[in-house]
């Protein structure tokens, strides 16, 4: 239990709140290209300009561009984009009752590693951003920074305005978790939906989740 009382939330969104399934949009992907799935998002993920991408350095129309030039793709940018966007499983992963409880006596934000297309599709398709203000929605290609900088988790401390002592962090990644931690954040690994409301029963009991 936290010495000084909890007051801020915040939440990744990948594989936390919404599920990632990216057999779905690699088969959308590969299209005409003579990879195997692993080595298609393999060749995506180490891309030079990856960073760039999720950190706002490159426009959603110049990075279809550059990753369909480089792979081959015959895909236009529309469907590119719909295909980006079915790693995004359209069932969330917490139900909004979860927000809705939080939000009653704390403070909620979002941190999360994402680009514009999934920005766009995710919140124009879940309920749960309702709970969210838009200033405490920080995505890294918004601030050009990504987890684990720690401008990213400063970022939304001061969005919610709540020092660290009094805000948790919730990620399934643990190196981020543990970045959280070094920062002064109380931090949970998320594993499913029970032990989420579990461990922050544990850490504030007034919640009652």
């Amino acid at each position: 239990m936290p010495n000084s009382p909890l007051r801020a939330v915040i939440f990744d969104i990948g594989r936390v709140l919404v599920k990632l399934d990216l057999a779905r949009a690699i088969e959308g992907l590969s299209q005409g290209i003579a990879l195997s799935p692993a080595e298609l998002w393999s060749a995506i993920e180490k891309d030079p300009r990856w960073h760039d991408w999720q950190e706002g350095r490159i426009s959603p129309h110049d990075w279809h561009l550059h990753i369909t030039r480089r792979l081959g793709s015959p895909l236009k940018f529309e469907e590119f984009r719909e295909a980006w966007n079915r790693t995004l499983d359209p069932v969330p992963l917490q139900s909004d009752d979860l927000f809705a409880s939080l939000a009653r006596e704390h403070k909620l934000a979002l941190v999360s590693n994402t680009d514009p297309i999934h920005i766009a599709h995710l919140e124009s398709n879940f309920s749960f951003f309702q709970f969210f203000s838009r200033p405490a929605r920080i995505y890294s290609c918004a601030i050009r920074a990504s987890k684990p900088s720690p401008v990213i988790f400063q970022a939304a401390l001061k969005a919610v305005r709540t020092p660290a002592s009094q805000a948790v962090f919730i990620d399934d990644i643990l190196e981020y978790v543990q970045v959280a931690r070094s920062l002064g954040l109380h931090a949970i690994q998320y594993l499913n939906p029970g032990q989420l409301r579990s461990d922050l029963n544990a850490l504030d009991p007034s919640l009652d989740l």
